[in-house]
């Protein structure tokens, strides 16, 4: 198993809820860590408990060019990158009633334009040494959608989509691509409006959501196990016909 020390992690939106966890759980790997985040009291402490030095963060809106800034900082200190990970992110959660032009294209501002950014201020690096790992966090709502998160999805889904993208330009190098789809996170991105800094969605709004992935699993699970009894299997097709039929009359 590859180890974790002596890498070079840039951690985006430090002071969030996963954000902070995350910088939290790489304290002690032996990683060299750099840190960003967007409220300078909450970065400054985060640093301290995880043993960073102050040349080591950057207070960071990831929206604008700032992001350039942030690479001239990082590579005063840090000579390569091995992992970039983006716990930045806004969440805006309105129905269509309610969103305005504004709310829509800070989500795409945050949750799509910055992530460009940060591949374009990085990337090059990795290609140099043709290995790296990226790690984003579509979260839940960026694989199935829910009532009252269109710009929040819109978002989200475009991320996965340029990031699929850029996989398929990174196949013949060992730099990684991961995307996170988690559900509900207890961090404080549940109790405001919105956050720079958490990109998990409140957990009350991804729980039907979530179960709909679940739904869809299953459905697919059974329909793949029925296929294989009906070809594979011809002594127990009639039976699991039976069963079928009864599924769908319920």
């Amino acid at each position: 198993m590859e180890t974790l020390k002596g890498k070079n992690i840039l951690i985006i939106g430090a002071t969030g809820g996963i954000g902070s966890q995350t910088a939290m759980l790489l304290k002690g790997s032996g990683a060299n860590l750099f840190l960003t985040g967007r409220d300078a009291t909450k970065l400054g402490q985060i640093a301290s408990d995880c043993k960073v030095a102050a040349d080591n963060t950057f207070i960071l809106d990831i929206s604008n060019a700032a992001v350039y800034q942030l690479k001239e900082k990082y590579f005063q200190q840090l000579s390569t990158i091995d992992i970039l990970i983006n716990a930045a992110g806004i969440g805006i959660i309105k129905t269509m009633e309610t969103l305005d032009e504004q709310d829509f294209l800070r989500s795409l501002n945050y949750n799509l334009y910055a992530p460009f950014l940060l591949l374009k201020a990085f990337l090059p690096a990795m290609k140099e040494l043709k290995k790296g790992l990226i790690i984003n966090i579509p979260g839940v709502l960026g694989k199935v959608p829910m009532a009252g998160a269109a710009a929040y999805s819109a978002s989200k889904y475009g991320l996965v989509g340029m990031m699929q993208s850029v996989r398929e330009e990174l196949k013949r190098t060992d730099i990684r691509i991961t995307n996170l789809f988690l559900g509900g996170v207890d961090s404080p991105f549940g109790t405001t409006s919105g956050s720079q800094n958490d990109q998990q969605t409140p957990k009350p709004l991804v729980l039907a959501a979530a179960c709909r992935v679940l739904a869809k699993w299953c459905c697919s699970l059974l329909i793949t196990r029925l296929f294989n009894i009906m070809f594979f299997d011809k002594t127990r097709y009639l039976s699991c016909l039976n069963i079928w039929q009864f599924v769908f009359v319920l």
